[in-house]
């Protein structure tokens, strides 16, 4: 493909987004899947012009007036400071490159805004999302928007079920991935953005379930739930069953956790990966009765909750723009329900653990606090003493009443985890 055609590439996939609710990676896959012209470069060349443009729409768009996919690619052009005639031959409408600029395109690229962009435009997000992010952040917004723009590394969950830690980053440093342990979890491992990480699942370390993919943040809040092995867990809202592995290595593959969804399609993934991990204690069902519940409450109640992923950002930027007002208003209130089901399935001295992806207030504090005017039976546990009770050295910002991180704050996605005590 010639530069012109990748940018002609980037526009029709960007043009796209705008119709499916698939996630922006199996998206382009799934293009380049039925276009077998393009090579490796070509498409790792698309794709990083599309996800410049998810990232930045913001600031693309107060540049040229427009969100189609033309507009935004031809911005994101001009940002890397081409000269006019280049600009003019990559938009020629030769061959398959985008289409000639029109009269008015080229009067937007010769002259730029002369007003101070927006804070929105600046930090990169919804515009009608700035008061529950500066309920949320305060003065750190800007700073917390501009590590939510940067690339996230991928980060690996040991499964010490399989293995140590020390043995695999020795494997992985072995075969050539420049692998380093995370700087909270025992049990992680960080890994470069874009350091070989397709190969990675063709490893006889991830064949063998010697470790999982799985960000540090998503790690911590499952070693705050306090789990010990021969417990009873209900994994309430479980999909694919990240979580729920976890759990089961911390519990030394002793206890019971039954891991429940409503959507059999997410869940009929996790009993595959229980085999692999070695993960015996693991059990699924998408009814909410019948012998998989066995008898009375559950010692540990995980609800991670569907959430708006704001905390992914870094990850999934086209989650920024899909996020809507009314949906975020149907979010809390399925938060709020499971959170209450969630209640009614933890056992007297047991724990109900509250779990998003989520950077915003509304789906995090506001939810939790809810709660505990609804029950008088339950209080909060303080994340900062599941902390130095996980034994997990110096808590970083974030760690008080409940565990918050961000890429800014902890350099993970971003999470929210409150544990909540129910009375005997």
């Amino acid at each position: 493909m010639t530069p012109a055609a990748r940018l002609q590439a980037a526009i029709e996939i960007i043009d796209g987004l705008e119709n499916t609710t698939q996630p922006a990676d199996s998206y382009v896959r799934d293009w380049f899947r039925s276009r077998r012209y393009a090579g490796v470069n070509d498409r790792a060349a698309v794709a990083e012009r599309v996800y410049t443009v998810l990232r930045r729409r913001a600031s693309l768009t107060w540049r040229m007036g427009h969100a189609d996919g033309r507009a935004l690619v031809l911005a994101s052009v001009l940002a890397e400071n081409l000269a006019a005639g280049e600009v003019e031959r990559l938009f020629s409408g030769e061959g398959h490159a985008p289409a000639p600029l029109s009269d008015e395109e080229r009067r937007r690229i010769a002259s730029q805004p002369q007003d101070k962009p927006p804070a929105h435009v600046l930090g990169e997000y919804p515009a009608w999302l700035e008061p529950e992010l500066i309920r949320t952040f305060g003065a750190e917004l800007p700073d917390e928007m501009r590590a939510m723009n940067a690339r996230a590394s991928v980060d690996l969950r040991v499964n010490t079920l399989r293995a140590r830690r020390e043995d695999m980053l020795v494997g992985l440093r072995s075969l050539g991935v420049d692998a380093e342990p995370t700087p909270f979890s025992p049990y992680g491992i960080r890994i470069p953005p874009g350091e070989r990480l397709g190969a990675l699942q063709h490893t006889q370390f991830f064949e063998t379930g010697a470790f999982e993919f799985q960000d540090e943040a998503s790690q911590l809040v499952t070693q705050l739930c306090g789990v010990k092995p021969g417990e009873r867990v209900l994994d309430l809202a479980a999909g694919a069953g990240g979580k729920a592995l976890a759990l089961a290595a911390l519990m030394r593959n002793q206890g019971e956790i039954l891991a429940f969804d409503v959507d059999p399609g997410r869940l009929k993934q996790l009993p595959p990966r229980a085999r692999r991990a070695g993960a015996t204690i693991i059990r699924t069902t998408d009814r909410r009765s019948g012998p998989a519940w066995g008898t009375g409450p559950f010692d540990l109640v995980l609800v991670d909750a569907p959430c708006s992923g704001s905390g992914t950002w870094r990850r999934s930027p086209e989650l920024k723009w899909r996020l809507t007002p009314e949906r975020l208003r149907e979010l809390t209130a399925l938060q709020s329900r499971l959170l209450d089901d969630g209640a009614r399935h933890t056992r007297p001295g047991g724990r109900l653990a509250y779990v998003t992806c989520s950077l915003l207030a509304s789906e995090n504090e506001d939810i939790c606090k809810a709660l505990l005017e609804r029950s008088r039976e339950f209080r909060i546990a303080p994340a900062f003493d599941a902390w130095e009770k996980a034994g997990l050295g110096k808590p970083p910002q974030g760690v008080g009443e409940y565990f918050r991180a961000s890429p800014n704050r902890t350099a993970t996605d971003g999470f929210f985890a409150c544990i909540m005590a129910k009375s005997e």
